[in-house]
């Protein structure tokens, strides 16, 4: 019964940080196709500059961002991992 306490204990610590490594990475991505593709300038749409900076700190809350700058754009978005 502690083994399965325990597995389950490192389970919902470890889930989260890798899921929160996922969503960074695919930021990261969403970021570099943005900078690639549509590149900055002063038609750079609302908030896309801080969902940048908040891949690192808030990926789940940029992605949003990124990803309907790019289809607005009309940008394939990178495969996501």
């Amino acid at each position: 019964m502690r083994k399965l306490i325990a597995a389950a204990f490192v389970t919902s610590v470890c889930l989260p940080i890798a899921a929160f490594a996922d969503d960074a990475s695919y930021c990261k991505a969403l970021s570099d196709t943005y900078r690639k593709e549509v590149g900055s300038s002063s038609s750079t749409a609302a908030g896309v500059p801080e969902a940048m900076a908040g891949c690192t700190t808030n990926p789940a809350n940029s992605i949003p961002v990124l990803e309907k700058a790019l289809k607005d754009n009309k940008v394939t978005l990178p495969k996501r991992s």
